[in-house]
């Protein structure tokens, strides 16, 4: 991960003379660093702006600067709109208009004209926030004072959705191969995906992945293996399959760091040359922060490095995932998801094991795998899909369950879960929206952190939860439907 930051900008004006402006300054220095104590990225006071000059100037350099990863403002005094139009019409980096104010209560013995000029953030910021809807700028707004912790905590999950904004502009995937034959929701319009998210989606031939394994060192897949001894418990005697799946990661891994990649995807449909498909190789990936997507999956595979980076510092968890199959006992309602091997071992519950079992599916050879238990937690799920003419995520609430049996027989690992606002109603929920069978589950990453995520990147939001229900969710999507077409 980069060592990102987010700039403070805080408004005022010439008006109030040098006295007043250098107090602004010293105590909008000094909230940065109490807040940066806090908060899950630093934030770096840039400057006190008095004039449409230093408000453009600023804006210019943010863009330019990789490791600028959003702006906040704040008008700790009145800071006229008009000087920010420039600006803020050129604008590319993520916005948060932070409407707080250094003074948490009125001191009714202090109180004078002196102090009222100087502490105006009420007047401040409403001025600011015209000029925002003015120019129809998408923007986080978040109210309340900044010593909070629950508003620490919101501008946090702002910026860690900036984060993903950040991350989703440099984007690779690389795809082993193609899209699994005749299914729809796997595909999309990678042009775009480019235009709108940032994303560099390509293929690269199964053969050159099949020459770069076959150009790993014995001393390369001992390594790989002692490190595989050190996280997981081995439960197989079939070493040499475990050898070919680290011989599959060591060379996955070179072409994707060769190429910058981040992400990646395959199939079952297109193993020529090799003799696995990549299990414990695709896993120990996604343990390190890859992205992955079964069956050519690469929407997917790049949501789940992006959700992978907004949570960093959280549980460390986001994941590949899949709904299986439901159990439907009236009460007891769950799903079950799992994928045929690739869950990441970052959800585990306990330790995972390494097992070999026949796949039965792909008709290659037994393949190494990590088998366990995901761990219980409040999480989401997303899909980001293409409905033709934009780009719709998905997002469901649910709540992650130690499974309610212990499918002895079942060799793969799973997390078992309840859905809102119920297993039915949500399922109606998301088939209505068109929710893939293909999401990135995460422990990490809120419903609110993928609204913002959404609005920074223009894209249409859909969110399941507590309340939600079929027909309000039908209406929804139609409304979406006719402003997306107008716009």
């Amino acid at each position: 991960m980069k060592q990102y930051e987010f700039w403070f900008v805080v408004g005022s004006q010439t008006l109030y003379g040098p006295q007043v402006l250098d107090t602004v300054a010293a105590r909008a220095a000094g909230m940065a660093g109490e807040m940066s104590r806090v908060l899950p990225y630093p934030l770096t006071y840039k400057v006190t702006a008095k004039s449409n000059a230093e408000i453009a100037q600023v804006v210019k350099e943010a863009n330019y600067d990789d490791s600028c990863a959003g702006i906040i403002t704040w008008c700790h005094t009145f800071s006229p709109s008009k000087m920010w139009i420039n600006g803020l019409s050129e604008l590319q980096k993520p916005w948060c208009h932070f409407a707080t104010q250094y003074n948490r209560e009125i001191p009714n013995e202090e109180i004078d004209m002196d102090f009222m000029n100087l502490n105006q953030a009420a007047h401040g910021d409403r001025e600011h926030g015209f000029i925002g809807a003015r120019l129809r700028k998408p923007r986080k707004i978040i109210a309340g004072y900044w010593q909070d912790a629950d508003v620490q905590k919101r501008l946090g999950d702002w910026m860690r959705a900036a984060v993903g904004v950040a991350v989703s502009k440099t984007m690779k995937v690389m795809r082993f191969g193609d899209n699994m034959r005749e299914v729809a929701v796997t595909e999309g319009d990678k042009v775009e995906a480019q235009a709108k998210l940032g994303w560099q989606v390509n293929t690269w031939p199964v053969g050159d992945l099949v020459a770069e394994m076959n150009a790993v060192t014995d001393r390369e897949i001992a390594q790989l293996m002692a490190e595989y001894g050190e996280s997981y418990d081995f439960a197989t005697g079939d070493v040499e399959a475990v050898r070919y799946q680290a011989r599959e990661e060591i060379a996955m891994r070179k072409m994707m760091d060769a190429e910058g990649c981040t992400a990646f995807s395959n199939t079952f449909q297109d193993l020529h040359g090799m003799d696995q498909l990549p299990g414990l190789a695709s896993q120990h990936l996604m343990a390190q922060g890859y992205g992955y997507g079964g069956e050519g999956d690469w929407k997917v595979s790049a949501m789940t490095a992006i959700l992978k980076a907004m949570g960093e510092g959280g549980n460390g968890c986001s994941l590949f995932m899949e709904d299986y199959t439901y159990h439907l006992v009236k009460g007891q309602e769950y799903s079950l998801g799992a994928h045929m091997l690739e869950v990441c071992p970052c959800c585990a519950a306990e330790k995972p094991r390494i097992e070999v079992h026949p796949l039965g599916i792909g008709d290659r050879q037994p393949p190494a795998r990590l088998v366990f238990e995901g761990k219980e937690g409040d999480a989401v799920v997303v899909s980001l899909i293409d409905v033709g003419g934009r780009l719709r995520l998905i997002c469901q609430d649910i709540h992650c369950v130690k499974p309610i049996l212990p499918m002895p027989n079942l060799p793969v690992a799973r997390v078992m879960w309840q859905a809102e606002p119920s297993l039915t109603t949500g399922v109606e929920c998301w088939i209505t929206a068109g929710g893939a069978h293909h999401t990135v589950l995460s422990y990490d990453v809120t419903a609110d952190m993928m609204r913002d995520w959404c609005r920074m990147l223009d894209i249409e939001f859909v969110h399941i939860g507590k309340d939600s229900t079929v027909e309000g969710l039908e209406r929804e999507l139609f409304l979406n439907d006719l402003a997306w077409k107008l716009k």
